[in-house]
């Protein structure tokens, strides 16, 4: 398996990923600085969550036009894999990889907590064929603006064509189980080829071994299989 991790200025779950991998694989991925034009060739390529270029302008605005992007765009149009957490997802969104729109959370406050989510048994995403369908997953969600928004035509097609992988769910019934307001409880998309995954909760945070739940082990070892078949 063949990991690597693209790294922004502002960029702070690079190692927490790069932890998460190599315990998982056994093989440290590479970590890929954004002025960097080449990618070579690997199975997954992962942009991580934190704050590129400080979130001016938008969350990913700026890292969407960075030099090492083109080399990821020619990655994913040879339909390469590519995982966005929480950041990722915001830059893949502004490089046009994924559809739709992040804003600024309902309350218009950071969230940080762990959110329950389940998985869409239709979704045309790969990489989550090896999860339970009935089982929800518990990982930690950390983000200014995780609010997925699309137009209505847009969140049709996304909702029809199987492009959601994962949703806020509430399990305790006392309060919402959606953090941000997102639409349809939209925690995760992939894109039409089922090859590209962006989400906002963080699976790196959720290795066990001190967090509060071991559920993003079980999301990771789900793509790494994929990808392997």
């Amino acid at each position: 398996m063949r990991v690597a991790i693209i790294v922004f200025p502002g960029s702070n779950c690079d190692r927490d990923m790069m932890v998460a991998i190599e315990t998982l694989t056994g093989r440290r991925p590479a970590l890929i600085w954004h002025k960097q034009t080449n990618l070579q060739p690997v199975d997954l390529a992962v942009i991580p969550g934190g704050f590129s270029f400080g979130d001016y302008l938008r969350c990913g605005a700026l890292a969407a036009h960075a030099p090492i992007m083109n080399a990821l765009l020619d990655h994913a149009a040879r339909g390469g894999a590519i995982l966005g957490v929480c950041n990722g997802f915001q830059i893949l969104i502004e490089a046009g990889m994924l559809p739709g729109f992040l804003t600024r959370n309902k309350e218009l406050k950071f969230v940080c907590k762990q959110t329950s989510l389940a998985i869409n048994s239709d979704a045309s995403c790969e990489f989550i064929k090896s999860l339970d369908s009935s089982e929800k997953l518990q990982i930690p969600v950390a983000h200014n603006e995780g609010n997925f928004f699309a137009d209505p035509v847009t969140l049709d097609n996304i909702e029809s064509n199987g492009q959601v992988v994962l949703r806020y769910v509430n399990e305790d019934k006392k309060n919402s189980g959606n953090p941000n307001g997102s639409l349809n409880d939209i925690a995760g998309i992939c894109s039409s080829n089922g090859k590209i995954l962006g989400m906002m909760p963080h699976p790196e945070r959720a290795m066990g071994a001190g967090h509060e739940s071991a559920d993003g082990k079980k999301l990771l070892q789900s793509i790494f299989e994929a990808i392997e078949a």
